[in-house]
């Protein structure tokens, strides 16, 4: 097709919208059923990740190649211009036969919850939460990366952080159920469809959730301004299941976050300014771990 030199590397699989180059991720298709995780906790949970509508064409576009959840419709602007991204849009709702709408562009503008939908916006099944504990005992060959987020409510910034977390193949995102935000049509678009990817678990309380995750072997590593190690010191550690902890900016991370941390680490800061957003944060910090690993081997 004429668009063929527009869209992604042809490596990458249209059926799964993964690049089969990608770090791998934990199969977690075969869930533990309620007796065998030994609990009664239910599969059902209210307040979860939401993602039901999804704003913006990049967006809309990895929900599609996504495909991990049903797509029930598409709203696109009557007045849109032809465009790469569109006309791929339009291709592959047409493939997986989800219903395409065409409203007025002020139609879209008033039922968006984003500040620039660019037109065109998708209504679909919420993201599915992946249970913690499920990850924590999955079988795996690597070591495992989580990133867990500590009190950031700002929708841009968690878009930007699980952005990171995708290109850097983090394993999952753990979020409190409480006092964050979750998959706003804002973080979706700010996330360029991250969230179609990514694990992400919704935990009651983060300072149990670390203690989980201490439990089952995984060192938890908390980004702290005041901090006397750096992140550049981590060194063998990096190789280790580690949870990266980020908080909020501002006040950073919670008291009680802090002391299930085993480990406190810093980001250099060698200007006038004493911090960075905390999304930026997250793409160094994740990264530098990366580094370390493959230069391990």
């Amino acid at each position: 097709m004429a668009q063929d030199r527009n869209r992604r590397p042809n490596n990458r699989n249209k059926s799964t919208g993964r690049n089969p180059n990608s770090p791998k991720r934990i199969d977690l298709s075969r869930r533990p059923n309620r007796s065998e995780r030994g609990g009664s906790r239910p599969v059902h949970k209210e307040h979860g990740l939401g993602g039901e509508q999804i704003e913006g064409r990049q967006a809309v576009r990895e929900l599609l190649l996504g495909a991990r959840r049903k797509v029930r419709e598409i709203w696109i602007a009557n007045d849109i211009e032809s465009s790469p991204v569109i006309d791929d849009i339009l291709e592959i709702a047409r493939d997986q036969r989800v219903q395409v709408m065409n409203v007025s562009r002020r139609e879209i503008e008033r039922e968006a919850r984003s500040e620039a939908p660019q037109g065109i916006l998708a209504k679909a099944a919420p993201l599915e939460e992946t249970l913690l504990a499920d990850l924590l005992i999955a079988p795996r060959d690597k070591p495992l990366l989580l990133v867990a987020i500590d009190g950031v409510t700002d929708p841009g910034n968690l878009g930007a952080i699980l952005r990171c977390c995708d290109g850097a193949g983090v394993n999952a995102v753990v979020l409190p159920r409480h006092r964050a935000v979750h998959i706003t049509p804002t973080v979706a678009k700010s996330s360029a469809g991250a969230i179609e990817y990514l694990n992400m678990c919704v935990v009651g309380g983060l300072p149990s959730a670390l203690s989980e995750m201490k439990a089952a072997g995984v060192m938890v590593v908390g980004l702290d301004d005041a901090a006397e190690k750096s992140i550049f010191e981590l060194g063998s550690t990096a190789s280790d299941s580690i949870c990266l902890v980020l908080g909020a900016e501002g006040p950073g991370l919670s008291r009680l976050v802090r002391e299930r941390c085993d480990l406190l680490v810093n980001i250099p800061m060698l200007g006038s300014l004493s911090s960075l957003n905390v999304s930026v944060a997250a793409a160094l910090a994740t990264y530098e771990i990366v580094r370390i690993r493959r230069s391990s081997k």
